[in-house]
């Protein structure tokens, strides 16, 4: 990406890896993206598009394939396009075919912009005939993205398409669990059911919550317990 073509911060979030992923039942999904990320060609995906409700993953997993890519020195990116709609798509899309590997994440977001869908038409063609990779991520199907350009619907569903689905209450408590572990914490199961009995189920804001919590307990040397929790949360307002 050229300096200044994209005065946004685009940088991936450290956290979101391969490692700090809880596959559950989608471990094929993880594998494939695993290999997707380590190398083009035989044997790996040359184009996948994963769905899901908001908060179940697909920015973790996009951002995990970019930072994969990364460690093997492939040429990658990561786009939000949620962040990028107000922008004119041929000149954020300029010079992405040359990628490796290219990331699109929130494709709903400009699924109702006609420019938008001719510019991204034209960099599924373009990456295809370098043989790049194409990594997608939306809300529905390419089928739900009513996008109005039936020929950029196909081509979304060029590669496999996996939906993600929202984990239940017993993956939550295992992924946090994980994260607290990660940040050398130690995360009770009556500490998880209190989180997610008084907090938005939403996995990101969970996770996001739990680092708070984390940089908290260390500033006042405390533990993870439910009454330090309790006091923080109910002090969370007041701070705003």
């Amino acid at each position: 990406m050229r300096a200044g073509q994209l005065p946004l911060d685009l940088r991936l979030r450290d956290a979101s890896r391969f490692e700090t992923f809880h596959a559950g039942s989608h471990g094929l999904l993880v594998a494939t993206l695993r290999n997707m990320a380590r190398a083009s060609g035989p044997g790996n995906e040359q184009q996948v598009f994963l769905h899901g409700a908001e908060g179940c993953g697909k920015t973790h997993l996009l951002q995990a394939v970019c930072h994969e890519a990364s460690l093997r020195d492939r040429s990658c990116a990561y786009l939000p396009l949620a962040e990028l709609v107000d922008r004119d798509p041929a000149r954020v899309l300029e010079d992405m075919s040359r990628l490796d590997l290219l990331a699109l994440d929130d494709l709903q977001a400009v699924a109702g912009e006609l420019h938008w869908a001719r510019a991204l038409f034209d960099l599924v063609n373009r990456v295809r005939e370098r043989d790049g990779q194409l990594l997608f991520a939306a809300r529905s199907t390419p089928d739900g993205l009513a996008c109005g350009l039936p020929d950029l619907v196909s081509r979304l569903g060029w590669g496999p398409v996996f939906r993600i689905d929202q984990p239940g209450d017993l993956e939550l408590k295992a992924i946090l669990r994980k994260r607290a572990g990660l940040r050398g914490l130690e995360l009770g199961d009556a500490v998880a059911e209190y989180l997610l009995r008084h907090e938005c189920r939403d996995l990101e804001f969970l996770l996001a919550l739990l680092d708070r919590l984390d940089l908290a307990a260390l500033a006042e040397q405390r533990r993870l317990t439910i009454p330090f929790i309790r006091a923080h949360l109910r002090a969370r307002p007041a701070e705003r």
